[in-house]
């Protein structure tokens, strides 16, 4: 913990301060059109996962953030929200009533002047009941895909914040990569990456955010993860049991919120006698938070949570290459 902190703390220094200000109004596109932002934002209200994760990395506090049951604790804020707020002065943001649907009215009552779902996926009746509240930015490309380079450039643009977007994203990608670089046997291997759910094996399709960042780093996909896909754009598929072992790949990623879980998951036949996991290739990521930073990542989650899971995907990769 105490190196995530540095690693946190470090980066966050590092982040431009001074810039060219950008000129109002910025039009940005996204999956339900194009929005408008004519002034400055003060008051922004984040929905879906990461979003606020961007807006605080750029120095500005959110006057309303969701509630993330998962990695966020009884109080619904994520560690490395908590850690940089606990650093910035002021009111911190109103947590928003936990949910799956958002809480338009709280929302309103919160008077925001932009509504930042650049990573979610809000279907077009909602956009419109966002964008009745405040002008809304919503995802581009298919929901739950957009990668955190993109999050974090697109908010920095509704932000008025566009060359301290790229730069803290211009960073953050050194340090992944330079990190990465220390463990030279990621570049040699394939992954796959998938979960036990509802009753069959649940793989992450080549779109999906997490496999996007693992490749982005240099890593390689098996071509098995695709050629198993269907053709409907979807960010998993499910593959029987029977079928597991036809999802090939040097190293297996797999994330688990306890121990015993994938204790209990790697005593079935299935999993027990799957290649990846026989030849030493399992890199199984444990505990809610530590999935929740990378599962998918954001410019601030990373700094927290990227240590604790390159030293798992690393493991891996050295024991099946045998360096």
């Amino acid at each position: 913990m105490i190196l995530r902190s540095l690693v946190f703390a470090t980066l966050l220094a590092a982040t431009p301060t001074l810039a060219l200000a950008q000129s109002f109004p910025v039009t940005l596109e996204h999956a339900w059109g194009e929005t408008t932002i004519d002034t400055e934002p003060k008051r922004i209200v984040t929905w879906g996962w990461g979003n606020e994760d961007a807006v605080i990395a750029l120095g500005v506090t959110p006057v309303g953030i969701p509630f993330h049951a998962y990695g966020g604790g009884e109080d619904g804020i994520k560690p490395w929200i908590e850690e940089a707020l606990a650093k910035v002065e002021g009111e911190k943001p109103t947590v928003l009533a936990n949910g799956s649907e958002p809480a338009f009215e709280q929302i309103a009552a919160l008077e925001p002047d932009l509504i930042l779902a650049v990573f979610s996926g809000i279907t077009e009746e909602q956009y419109a009941l966002f964008s009745a509240i405040a002008p809304t930015v919503a995802y581009s490309g298919d929901a739950w895909s957009t990668p955190w380079q993109d999050v974090t450039t697109t908010i920095g643009k509704a932000l008025g914040k566009a060359d301290e977007a790229e730069a803290l994203v211009a960073e953050t990608t050194a340090w992944l990569e330079g990190e990465v670089a220390k463990h030279p046997a990621l570049k040699e291997i394939t992954f796959a990456s998938a979960n036990d759910y509802d009753g069959s094996i649940a793989v992450y399709a080549p779109l999906d955010a997490r496999m996007k960042f693992l490749t982005d780093l240099g890593l390689t996909l098996d071509p098995s993860v695709a050629e198993n896909a269907p053709d409907d754009g979807a960010f998993y598929y499910s593959l029987s049991y029977e079928l597991f072992d036809s999802l090939k790949g040097d190293i297996f990623v797999t994330y688990y919120e306890e121990q015993s879980a994938l204790d209990e998951w790697l005593a079935k036949s299935y999993a027990a006698n799957y290649p990846p996991i026989v030849n030493g290739g399992l890199a199984a990521l444990v505990g809610t938070e530590n999935v929740a930073a990378v599962s998918p990542p954001s410019v601030l989650s990373l700094h927290w949570g990227f240590p604790t899971y390159l030293d798992v995907l690393a493991t891996a990769a050295e024991k099946v290459t045998g360096q």
